[in-house]
């Protein structure tokens, strides 16, 4: 199989664990994309972020797959495809996730709004779902989230909530599976979870890719860690789990890299992209 199209998470795969890129990745990305392989970024991370990232690796026209698959464009003024919640949805989820303690956060692709809470958990919450937000595009917290919604209907792709405690995660998800059976959670960590609208994932954001750029899945090659990356990693031609991914996503990825503090990006493209390069040069 000649694989055309590179697909990389960001965070625990892409970016090392202090969130910086090795100059050998940079060089790999350049290198398969030289060689006429479409590379692309998944992630979590909303569209203004994950823009960023793409320019420090040169993918400045690639069209990227963000907020888990709900917002797809190279522009925010042009979306190739996006997804999002009614305002209604919103109000629906914010209110179940008001009953816990946790960190929510509204993930526009313009803009950002959470919920303060205490001090000491404020900045765990910042850290885990991203502090340099402000950086990339507006985020405002609000006292009370609900209240704050019903007067500013936002209609956005994903929702994301940082926990305090597993179990109280874990009865969150719950109460979404009974209470809301239209929209997927996925955790990301141990204490958040990602809300999107149903059917939306990184995969079906590839395969939206894949037919706008004539590539099949099984040509594509996607590199992931987290629990958001599963349906990605068991759909693509070669999916490849991070040396640091969960067991779970191990168990279904056809190949096991290094870490990200190790280069398993670059080495994958070592060990499948340069490999392919010369059995296609030898059979010309």
């Amino acid at each position: 199989m000649v694989y055309r199209l590179l697909a990389i998470d960001i965070d625990g795969t892409l970016l090392r664990s202090n969130h910086r890129i090795d100059r050998e990745t940079k060089e790999s990305i350049e290198y398969v994309k030289n060689k006429g392989v479409y590379v692309t970024l998944t992630t979590g991370r909303n569209f203004a972020s994950a823009k960023k990232i793409a320019k420090a690796v040169k993918l400045d026209d690639s069209i990227l797959i963000t907020h888990n698959g709900g917002f797809i464009a190279s522009s925010v003024e042009e979306p190739v495809y996006e997804r999002r919640f009614s305002s209604d949805q919103v109000t629906k989820i914010v209110e179940i996730l008001e009953k816990y303690d946790c960190h929510i956060r509204i993930i526009h692709e313009r803009q950002a709004v959470g919920n303060r809470v205490q001090q000491k958990n404020y900045l765990a919450a910042k850290m885990t779902l991203g502090i340099g937000d402000p950086l990339f595009y507006p985020v405002s917290f609000v006292e009370t989230l609900s209240d704050h919604v019903e007067e500013n209907p936002i209609s956005p792709p994903k929702i994301d909530a940082h926990f305090f405690d597993e179990e109280e995660r874990a009865a969150a998800h719950r109460e979404f599976a009974v209470s809301m059976p239209e929209v997927d959670v996925t955790k990301s960590t141990k204490c958040n979870f990602e809300v999107v609208p149903k059917g939306v994932s990184k995969a079906r954001g590839l395969s939206i890719l894949g037919d706008k750029l004539g590539i099949g899945l099984d040509e594509m090659v996607a590199i992931g860690d987290s629990e958001s990356d599963k349906k990605m990693i068991a759909r693509v031609g070669l999916g490849v789990a991070m040396g640091n991914a969960t067991r779970e996503l191990k168990k279904i990825a056809d190949w096991v890299t290094r870490s990200n503090d190790q280069r398993g990006v670059s080495y994958t493209v070592k060990e499948v992209f340069r490999k392919q390069m010369r059995v296609q040069i030898k059979s010309k």
